[in-house]
């Protein structure tokens, strides 16, 4: 499994960063909703792709919740 630390370009807003079903890699300002196959952003805040990964039946485990100050790459517990 991937950490923050595997990626390169989160932006310093994200807080939280997730993967689809499709293996894509979501940066999100708000914690995401999840969906059928995908997260998708609350209607409040940004959100941007990051990373395309093959895709992943396990993608509901994915979400990770960024530290304050991202650019770091430190995960809440």
């Amino acid at each position: 499994m991937l950490s923050v630390s595997d990626f390169k370009n989160i932006p310093a807003w994200a807080r939280w960063i997730a993967q689809d079903a499709n293996g894509a890699w979501w940066a999100f300002e708000h914690e995401p909703n999840e969906g059928a196959t995908s997260w998708y952003e609350n209607e409040v805040g940004r959100y941007q792709s990051i990373r395309q990964d093959v895709p992943n039946t396990e993608w509901r485990d994915s979400l990770m919740k960024i530290a304050s100050g991202c650019g770091s790459t430190k995960v809440d517990g």
